[in-house]
Formats: structure tokens, sequence, C-alpha cells
């Protein structure tokens, strides 16, 4: 592809590279092939234009960089173009190289649920008969469900040539994560959307975002920059910040859905636990349905009616998509049901922060008619003051706690426990998290529901510097299976 023809309308062309052919695009000097252009765009730990002469002795033939970076261009054997904002001019120009993007896209933002919602709506999507796909934290999930990758919001040139992939694969439908470092940083600016979807909003990521505002910020470019006038906003009414949100999203012109026990496209009259399922009353335009979620927890119910907000604002019928929400298959990790035995059940959560952790078992709190069970640790090299903090919260939330490693890391796992235990007085302290999953699983008894929370999805146990084949769905699936043989 020429240069001119890569960067039209984007940013302007100097003459004499107009005819120039491009064959590639990267942002890491280390990826750089002859016929790449080059992105030197300033890094968390280094700025790209630091490494313009490596790339250049690599065959690069032609290099991003912002207006106001100060270099000597005559010092460079190759154009060099410049924009006012480099992030989204390589975004684009990463959309325009690869082509080919799934006919119908739709982001997902907010502090949690997004994994969930993205994986919901593929699923929903599917089961009406459409080639859906889902990017996120769990990897790209094709029509098929088979699960590769994992990264919550791609770089651009990864982000569009797996979009080329999935279309020429068939898939007409994506659901993706718009993570708050995605929108601030430009990476989603290419992508042809339809709608786009607002979870809740909590505190994270302030180790990058400088304050809550500019964390907020970071999400609303989905709605104030990224969907055009008449595209459709999913809004969960429930969620933290939602009346901003809507707020934002009827200024900006966009077609506002709104779901929850506050929206009113879809607006949840009831749910009520039945079994480790849950009983849906849902009001739409005049009528009433009746659904069965085979999900627990309160926050289940906003992902499923997020996501059914998502199906409905692409054109799919009210009756198909709420008659999908009963056979919704959980996330891997976010309140994965892994299986009962006994009458009690077992769950896998990805909690690893004190809100986290609070919320899963407040959403499986309802369920239990026995004892709540919850087994979990701490990383190592990572917040110390959370420790005591889910110590507490498991201690005033379950009936029994047990405390064992988590990824401990390069920190001595015995003081990890020790920081946790202190503020969860009666806990059992366990340090091989293989025994005390197995321990709480044998421990389970009619009515009781155990939580293993922390890693989730994760296959691998940090110790030290090394990563030991572990998965607590696994470990747990063995033991049920073990208790239901009689073994």
């Amino acid at each position: 592809m020429q240069l001119s023809h890569l960067l039209n309308t984007i940013i302007t062309v100097p003459s004499c590279a107009a005819e120039i052919e491009v064959c590639g695009l990267s942002s890491d000097s280390r990826e750089i092939a002859p016929g790449f252009v080059f992105a030197a765009l300033p890094g968390t730990l280094a700025d790209g234009t630091q490494f313009i002469s490596q790339a250049v002795g690599k065959g690069a033939c032609a290099v991003l960089v912002g207006e106001e970076v100060d270099i000597d261009e005559l010092s460079i054997a190759v154009p060099v173009l410049r924009s006012r904002v480099p992030r989204r001019a390589f975004a684009m120009m990463a959309s325009r190289f690869y082509g080919r993007q799934p006919e119908i896209a739709v982001a997902v933002t907010g502090t949690s649920g997004k994994t969930s919602v993205v994986e919901f709506t593929r699923q929903i999507l599917g089961s009406l008969g459409l080639p859906a796909a889902s990017i996120g934290t769990i990897g790209v999930v094709k029509p098929d469900g088979s699960t590769y990758g994992s990264l919550t919001t791609p770089d651009p040139v990864n982000l569009h040539k797996t979009l080329a992939e999935l279309s020429r694969e068939g898939v007409t439908h994506l659901a993706f994560e718009a993570s708050s470092h995605g929108l601030a940083q430009h990476r989603l600016d290419g992508v042809k959307l339809r709608a786009g979807a607002f979870t809740n909003l909590g505190r994270d990521h302030l180790d990058y975002h400088p304050t809550l505002e500019d964390y907020m910020a970071a999400k609303m470019r989905l709605f104030r920059e990224l969907l055009q006038p008449g595209q459709v906003a999913v809004i969960n009414m429930d969620g933290e910040k939602a009346a901003e949100v809507l707020s934002c999203a009827q200024e900006r012109g966009l077609k506002c859905l709104t779901v929850g026990r506050e929206g009113t496209t879809l607006k949840l009259l009831r749910a009520d636990p039945e079994g480790f399922s849950q009983r849906l009353e849902i009001s739409t335009e005049g009528r009433r349905f009746e659904v069965v979620l085979p999900l627990v927890g309160a926050y289940q119910v906003e992902n499923a009616l997020t996501a059914a907000g998502l199906a409905l604002a692409v054109g799919c019928d009210i009756e198909g998509v709420l008659e999908a929400l009963g056979s919704l298959k959980g996330v891997k990790g976010r309140l994965d049901i892994v299986g009962e035995v006994g009458g009690g059940l077992a769950v896998v959560d990805y909690a690893h922060k004190p809100e986290a952790l609070r919320a899963a078992l407040s959403a499986v709190r309802p369920f239990v008619s026995g004892r709540l069970i919850c087994v979990f640790g701490c990383g190592g090299d990572r917040d110390r003051g959370k420790r005591p903090i889910m110590g507490a919260i498991g201690a005033e939330m379950c009936d029994m706690v047990i405390v064992t490693d988590d990824n401990p890391r390069t920190e001595d796992a015995r003081s990890i426990r020790a920081e946790i235990l202190k503020a969860a007085p009666g806990a059992l302290e366990i340090a091989d998290r293989g025994e005390a999953i197995l321990h709480a699983v044998s421990m389970m008894k009619q009515g009781d529901v155990v939580v293993v929370a922390g890693k989730g999805h994760e296959t691998g146990q940090i110790v030290g510097h090394e990563v030991l084949p572990f998965s607590d769905f696994e470990v747990i699936s063995s033991a049920l299976e073990a208790i239901s043989s009689g073994v």
C-alpha cells in the first residue's frame, strides 16, 4: 500500500514520500522490518524517539512523531510524518492498512463487568445464528468458543490484524472491551462501531490515571468521541456514575437504551434466587417477560441485561434476546460455577482486590442456606495495604475463611498470609493452594457455597520468578469428581 493512500485525510504526506510502498506498521522498533512505518510514540518507560535510528537502520520507510517533538529531521534518512495526535493517527493507519473488520462492532467500557458483558453479548448473538466473536481480558473468543491471546485492549496493529482475520473467517459481529488505557491511548479510534455500553465506575488504574476524574474522562471518550450521533449507547443505570454517562450520551446525540432496576428499555422488576440460578422479571415496551438466568450474583444480572441491550442495539428481536439469557454460560473465572456436589456449590472468581472480593461474596450470599466458605490469598510484590482489608472482609462476610497463597512472586509467602490473618481471627491457614481448595471442597454440605477467589481464569501460579502450572478451576473440578465417585 502506498504511503499516500495510507495517510490520505489522516495527516499530510510529504510529496517526496507519496509513492513509498508500506509493508507494515509498528510502534516497537524491535518489530520493524524493511518497508515498515515506525510510530515513535511516548511510552511509560521510554520515549519512542530514542529508537528512531534503530528503526531506520532496520529498514523503516517513514517515522511518525508528534507535532511538538524536537528532533533533527535532516539527520533522519527517511520522511518524518507529524501529527497533533500521533496515537490516533497510528490507529487510523492500522485500520486502513489491514482494511477489513467485522460489519458490526460494539464496545463495552466501565470498571467492572466488561469481560462478562462482551462474552455474554457474543453468546446471545451466537444463539441467534449470528457469527460473533469477542475480544477482551480472556482473549479472542471465536464463534465456536475457542480462545486465544489475552489482552484487554490490544495495540492498534494487533487489534486491526485480529479484526481482519476474524472478518476473513466470516465473523460479522464483534463485542470487545474498551479499557481506560485503550481509550486514552486512542487504540480504538479506527474501529467502526455501531454501539457502546457502560457498566459502572469504581476506583481503579490510578497508577496510570492521575485522578479519578481523568479515569472517568478516558471512559467517556467512547461516548463523547468514538460513537457518532445517532448511534446507540447502552447504559446500566444501576451502575455508579450512570446518570453522568446518560447525560453525556444524550448531549452527544446518541440513542440511549437503559437497563437495570433504574432502566427503562430493559427494566428489572425482580430477581429471585431459584436454586443456583435466578428468576428475573423484566419489563420492556409495555410487556413483561420471565427469564431463568443460570448465573449467581446481582452484578451478573446487570451484566446480562447490558449484553441484552447491546444485542437490541444492533437490531436483534426482544424475544430471541431474552430467550438467549436462559442459556448463558459464565465467563471463565468470573463468578464461574465449577459444579455442585452434595447440595453445595463451588465457584471461582477473579476477585483480587478488596471491593471485588466484597462484591463476589455479596453476590453469592443470597444463594447460601448453609455456610459461605472462602479460599483466598494476596499477591506478592503488590499493594500490601489491601491484605488486612481483604482479611477483614473475609472474616466479616464468610462463615469460614481459608487463607492460602496466591501469586507470592518474590515475597515471603508466610509473611503475606500473616498480614491477611491479622485481620481475620479464626481463619484457617493452609499454605499450599491446592490443599486449601481440596479442604474447602471436602467440607461442602447441603446449602454451602465455596468461593475460591483471586486467580480466576489464570492457569499458573507465580512463585519467585517461575510460573508453575496451576488452575483453581481444574483443582476444584478434580475434587468434585472425586467426591462424586466416592474416591
